[in-house]
């Protein structure tokens, strides 16, 4: 039997902090960044949603965490520098973790991702560069170009990540052309989708 879970009582307020915690958290962090000149570019689902919110809005998801990318390099410079804007370093079974306060779960955090590494061994390639980011222009922080975050995406594959391309698919950002711009592997994998975008 499942254990028993306490609903809290349906809310618009509720579903609507839900979503500016994870904004005010992802601004806060990005805005010590950017005050400190240290290269950082948003990636994971934020990254898709400013995409996606660009062709229709109505595609942009929620997303619990932030995902960013730095360079394992400024890693101790960076500490400090989230610390200060309240939040609180954690490294957990290898994974590099900005908890916001004490009250955070993983989920919520700022993880963090290392450019030109693999996020598992298993991945086909690296993550890409902090270069190669988006500049903040008419934009509240930077976060990484459309190839690269589809290759990312390609490469970890998991049903969110496919849900993630599907977005870009269905927005018209990425089309037939794209599989010969990957490696075979993440070429089939986008062609899958393409072939049965509707699942």
């Amino acid at each position: 039997m499942s254990k028993a879970i306490e609903l809290q009582p349906v809310t618009w307020e509720r579903m609507i902090r839900a979503v500016e915690k994870v904004r005010e958290r992802l601004l806060r962090a990005t805005g010590a960044l950017e005050q400190a000149g240290i290269p950082y570019a948003v990636v994971g689902g934020n990254a898709v949603a400013a995409w996606v919110s660009r062709v229709d809005e109505s595609l942009a998801r929620h997303t619990a965490d932030v995902d960013i990318l730095i360079d394992r390099a400024d890693l101790p410079a960076i500490i400090p520098v989230l610390e200060q804007a309240g939040f609180r370093y954690r490294l957990g079974a290898g994974i590099h973790m900005f908890l916001d306060g004490p009250q955070t779960k993983a989920r919520e955090a700022i993880h963090v991702l290392f450019a030109g590494e693999k996020v598992r061994p298993e991945y086909i390639n690296p993550s890409p560069r902090t270069q190669d980011r988006v500049p903040a222009v008419n934009a509240p922080f930077k976060h990484m170009d459309l190839e690269p975050l589809v290759r990312m995406k390609l490469n970890s594959f998991r049903r969110k990540d496919q849900v993630h391309l599907l977005d870009f698919i269905h927005a018209g950002l990425i089309d037939e052309s794209w599989p010969a711009k990957f490696d075979p592997i993440l070429g089939v994998r986008l062609q899958e989708l393409l072939d049965d975008p509707e699942g």
